[in-house]
C-alpha cells in the first residue's frame, strides 16, 4: 500500500501541487484584461495558479454570430486566460463544458459546433473533457461555458498511449 501513496505524492509533487513539507504552495490569482470585475465585483478569480498548476474558471461563450463562432470567441479567450497565469493551450489537462438543452437531442446539437472548434485548438494529445447538458447558466446570454485546468509545462514532450485504430 506505501508503493501507490508515494506514487501519488510524487505526481502532486511534479505537477506543482504540493509544497515542500513545511512549506504552503504558492497561490496566485489572475484576471486577464476585461475580467478584473469578476474578482473585484463577484468575488472569484477568473484564474487560479498554485505551483504549475492552473484553474480557469468557468467562460461563458457569448461573443459571435452563431455557435461556431462562439465556440471559437471561448477558446481564444481560454488561452488568454492560461498566458495569465503562465501556461498555454498545449498545457491543458482538463475540460469541462457545460450545454444549455433540454433533452438528449439539443446537447447533440449544441455541442458539435464546439466539437468541431475543439479539433482546431486541439491538434494532438487532447485533454480530458467532460460535457454536461445544464438548465441554464450565469451569463443568460450563453448556450455553453467552458472551464479548464492545465499544468504549466506538461504539453512540450506529451506522450500518447492509445492504441492502433481497429
Amino acid at each position: 500500500m506505501l508503493k501507490p501513496l508515494l506514487s501519488l505524492s510524487l505526481s502532486l509533487a511534479c505537477c506543482g501541487a504540493i509544497a515542500a513539507p513545511g512549506e504552503a504552495p504558492t497561490r496566485e490569482h489572475f484576471a486577464p484584461p476585461g475580467w478584473e470585475s469578476s474578482y473585484r465585483d463577484l468575488h472569484y478569480s477568473p484564474v487560479v495558479r498554485i505551483g504549475d498548476r492552473v484553474i480557469v474558471s468557468g467562460i461563458p461563450a457569448l461573443d459571435g454570430a452563431d455557435d461556431e463562432a462562439k465556440a471559437r470567441a471561448l477558446f481564444v479567450e481560454l488561452r488568454a486566460h492560461l498566458r495569465s497565469a503562465g501556461a498555454d493551450l498545449d498545457d491543458v489537462i482538463e475540460l469541462q463544458s457545460f450545454h444549455v438543452a433540454r433533452d438528449q437531442a439539443e446537447f447533440r446539437r449544441r455541442i458539435e459546433p464546439v466539437l468541431k472548434v475543439h479539433r482546431e485548438f486541439f491538434k494532438d494529445h487532447y485533454p480530458a473533457w467532460t460535457a454536461v447538458a445544464v438548465s441554464g447558466l450565469y451569463s443568460k446570454d450563453a448556450t455553453f461555458e467552458l472551464r479548464a485546468e492545465a499544468v504549466i509545462g506538461s504539453g512540450k514532450a506529451p506522450r500518447v498511449n492509445i492504441g492502433a485504430k481497429d
